[in-house]
């Protein structure tokens, strides 16, 4: 997942509307005839819904359209197919912010892979409702901005973060084991822009210790799925998921030490992915392209 200097610079057409004869053509035609050099292509049609998706990566250098013009150019084939479309540029780094309580791992995790390139972003800040994590952040050099959350303040709060985070210019919101349930106002003001991790045990073992109720349950397989938030707790479209093998001879450390070094690596692909811009949200799934 590592990331390459030498990489040329590309432009990305993620698109879905209905599924129609000609689309891939007319999509291909275009780009041809502009002199463009595709380097990646993928599609889906979902069948029961009558739906077409489609990603489509091309090289801008030698394109004969500016990238000024590019939506532009695009907008009367967008307008023939009914077209849902965005456009994106590998040159340009998402920023994400970080929203954190206690645990540390999967904070660690990501900022490592950032550092290291593999996630190429930028992180302009950390959240918390908590202060616990202050110091991973001033190890990182990332601002750290404390909201106390109460039944009582948790719409003002929310506002404010809201306010800081479109000071910060922010396009992507990772809850890197935020316990914290958001509110409407919250995921209406990022749609598909917020990114959860959870274990798999939903619904069988809710609550602050699943991991302990797992356990004592005898389970074969300890999960994680990493989805967009939305309103309906927990139940966003996925982007990834995994699972490893446990059994009776794990103890309790072990299912957690499992647990959370799956945590780590499903939150970290899901993130990649949607950097990379290989996710596209229908209703309440998320095509992700390969």
């Amino acid at each position: 997942m590592s990331e390459s200097s030498k990489d040329p610079q590309t432009a990305i057409l993620l698109v879905s509307c209905p599924d129609q004869p000609g689309i891939v053509a007319a999509v291909s035609a275009f780009l041809f005839e502009n002199q463009g050099n595709i380097v990646d292509v993928d599609q889906h049609v979902d069948s029961e819904y009558g739906v077409f998706l489609m990603r489509v990566e091309w090289e801008t250098s030698g394109f004969a359209v500016s990238r000024d013009e590019i939506s532009k150019a695009i907008a009367p084939l967008a307008e023939r197919f009914s077209m849902d479309w965005s456009l994106y540029f590998s040159d340009v780094v998402p920023r994400v912010a970080l929203f954190v309580t206690r645990d540390n791992h999967c904070l660690y995790d990501l900022l490592s892979r950032h550092e290291s390139g593999e996630l190429r972003m930028e992180v302009p800040l950390i959240v918390s409702n908590r202060e616990d994590l202050r110091p991973a952040a001033e190890r990182f050099g990332i601002p750290f901005h404390h909201f106390p959350i109460t039944q009582e303040n948790k719409s003002d709060q929310e506002g404010l973060e809201i306010e800081l985070l479109n000071e910060h210019r922010v396009d992507l919101v990772v809850l890197a084991r935020y316990m914290q349930i958001l509110s409407p106002k919250m995921t209406e003001a990022f749609p598909n822009r917020i990114i959860n991790i959870h274990h798999s045990f939903l619904p069988a073992f809710p609550g602050a210790k699943p991991y302990h109720s797992a356990h004592r349950r005898g389970v074969k397989l300890v999960g994680a799925t990493s989805h967009y938030v939305t309103e309906d707790l927990d139940e966003g479209p996925i982007i990834f998921q995994g699972v490893t093998p446990v059994s009776h001879s794990d103890s309790v450390t072990d299912f957690v030490r499992k647990g959370r070094a799956l945590e780590q690596s499903v939150l970290s692909r899901a993130v990649w992915l949607h950097l990379k811009r290989r996710t596209l949200v229908h209703g309440n799934r998320t095509v992700v392209f390969g």
